[in-house]
């Protein structure tokens, strides 16, 4: 079975940063579909925050351009999300989704919790 682990989430201040990683422990993330990831607020529905295609072509969410940015090692299996001036209505679960084997694959999640 396809596997796909999410790490990187944590505690810190207003204005810090984060990287988050998802790998996938088998296939290829190369596709045609855009991958990415998602976050969930307390209370609330998951959001789409930033997706990137196989070329490396990129979109975000409105509220975290121009402090997210995203990227991905296909040799790893892996995408990143590296978080800069993070506030605290950044606070959620974040949750990748990848693309392997012709279906949606999702990441268990992990907490970003950011201070005041």
């Amino acid at each position: 079975q396809v596997e796909v682990v999410e790490s990187g989430g944590g505690l810190v201040q207003a204005g810090g940063s984060l990287r988050l990683f998802c790998a996938a422990s088998r296939g290829s993330i190369i596709s045609d579909n855009p991958i990415g990831w998602y976050c969930q607020p307390p209370g609330k529905q998951r959001e789409l925050v930033a997706t990137i295609t196989r070329f490396g072509v990129a979109n975000y969410a409105d509220s975290v351009k121009g402090r997210f940015t995203i990227s991905r090692e296909n040799a790893k299996n892996t995408i990143y999300l590296q978080m800069n001036s993070l506030k605290p209505e950044n606070t959620a679960v974040y949750y990748c989704y990848l693309y392997i084997y012709g279906r949606e694959r999702w990441g268990q999640g992990t907490q970003v919790t950011v201070s005041s």
